[in-house]
């Protein structure tokens, strides 16, 4: 069904494309693959696709009801998250929870422009 050139591929609904493909651009390591403006934009990063839509593209059309809201967020892993936690609060970025420690790791949430929410998390060494 894939082959290696191809992405794992999700998708955020987004208010502000160019806001969105600046946040990700800027602050988490990703490029710019694709912007057919002002509509939809997709990022990369490894084999991460991030597709962007915005409000007049056709994948942000209504989702069904009953879905309900989720807690879906992809996960970035990171070599130190303390480094990460204080670049990205410098670059003026608030975070929605504290570092949180498991026995798999450390992790911290952050959220783009329009709320979709991003893990970074460090493996435990």
């Amino acid at each position: 069904m894939t082959t290696p050139e191809q992405f794992a591929s999700v998708r955020y609904l987004v208010d502000d494309v160019e806001a969105a493909v600046d946040f990700y651009t800027t602050h988490l390591g990703f490029t710019l693959r694709s912007h057919p403006a002002p509509a939809f934009a997709d990022v990369v990063r490894g084999p991460l696709r991030l597709l962007l839509s915005g409000p007049a593209s056709s994948g942000a059309r209504v989702t069904p009801s009953g879905t309900g809201p989720g807690r879906n967020r992809i996960h970035l892993i990171v070599d130190d998250l303390e480094t990460e936690i204080d670049r990205l609060r410098g670059a003026g970025l608030a975070f929605h929870s504290d570092a949180v420690s498991g026995p798999g790791g450390r992790q911290i949430l952050l959220a783009d422009p329009a709320g979709n929410l991003i893990e970074l998390f460090e493996p435990a060494r």
